[in-house]
C-alpha cells in the first residue's frame, strides 16, 4: 500500500479512535467499546460522515451525497458530506439533527438530539454556523446562518441563536441570548464538560420578576406618599 494510503488510513483510524473515546467520556450510559460500535447511531453517522466527506473532497460529489442519504436513513441524523467535523465529536441519541453543507465544527464538540445547524441564505458560500472547540449544543436548538459560536460555550435547549456568541458563554432563549460570560458571575470557575439542561437561567422568567420587584417597589411608595398626604390633611384639618 502506497505510503499517502497508510497515513490516510492511519489518521481515519485515529479519528475513529477519538470519537469513540467521545462517547465513552461523555455519556455515563456507554459502557464498553464494543457498546459504542455496535449501538450508538451518534457515532455510526460520523463514520459514514467521514467516509462520505472524503468521497465529497475528490469531488465526487453524486456517491457523497448518497452515502449520507444512507447515512440519515439509517441512523435519523442529517449530515452534508462538506460539513467539516474535528476528531472527538459527540452527538447524543442524534434523532433528528441536521448539519448543512458549510458547516464546520471543532474538536471535541457534543450536539443533542433535535439540534440544526442551518442556513438562511440562498447564496452559495459560508451559510451554516461554525461551532469552535469544545461547543455544547443543547436539545432541539438551533443555530442558523453562518454565525461562530466561540470556544467552550452552551447553547441551552431549545434555543435559536442568530448572531455570533462569544467565547466561553452560556445563551438560552429566542432568540438566543448571553446569560453568563466567562469570568463574571457564576462563570467565574472552571466549567465542567457535563451540560445540565435543568440549572440554566430563564431570562424572561428574571425579567418578569424584575418587573414586579420594580411594580412591588412602586407600590411601596405611593403607599408612603399616601400616608403622608394623609397625615398633612388631617394636620390641617
Amino acid at each position: 500500500m502506497p505510503r499517502t494510503y497508510r497515513r490516510k488510513l492511519r489518521h481515519a483510524m485515529y479519528l475513529i479512535r477519538k470519537d469513540i473515546q467521545a462517547c465513552l467520556e461523555r455519556d455515563p450510559a456507554a459502557r464498553s467499546v464494543a457498546e459504542v460500535i455496535l449501538c450508538y447511531p451518534g457515532f455510526h453517522a460520523i463514520v459514514f460522515h467521514r467516509g462520505a466527506h472524503f468521497l465529497w473532497k475528490r469531488e465526487w460529489f453524486l456517491i457523497g451525497r448518497w452515502l449520507s442519504h444512507i447515512n440519515r436513513f439509517l441512523t435519523g441524523i442529517e449530515i452534508h458530506p462538506g460539513a467539516v467535523i474535528g476528531e472527538g465529536f459527540f452527538i447524543d441519541h442524534g434523532m433528528g439533527v441536521v448539519i448543512g453543507e458549510t458547516s464546520i465544527i471543532g474538536k471535541n464538540c457534543t450536539i443533542y438530539h433535535g439540534v440544526t445547524l442551518g442556513g438562511v441564505s440562498l447564496q452559495k458560500g459560508k451559510r451554516h454556523p461554525t461551532l469552535e472547540e469544545g461547543v455544547i449544543v443543547g436539545v432541539g436548538a438551533r443555530i442558523l446562518g453562518p454565525h461562530t459560536i466561540g470556544e467552550g460555550s452552551r447553547v441551552g435547549a431549545g434555543s435559536v441563536v442568530i448572531s455570533n456568541v462569544p467565547p466561553g458563554c452560556t445563551v438560552v432563549g429566542v432568540p438566543a441570548r448571553i446569560v453568563f460570560r466567562e469570568g463574571e458571575g457564576k462563570l467565574d470557575r472552571p466549567q465542567p464538560l457535563a451540560f445540565d439542561h435543568h440549572q440554566l437561567p430563564d431570562p424572561v422568567e428574571g425579567a418578569i420578576q424584575a418587573l414586579n420587584d420594580r411594580i412591588a417597589g412602586l407600590e411601596r411608595q405611593i403607599g408612603q406618599l399616601h400616608e403622608a398626604a394623609d397625615r398633612e390633611r388631617r394636620k390641617i384639618e
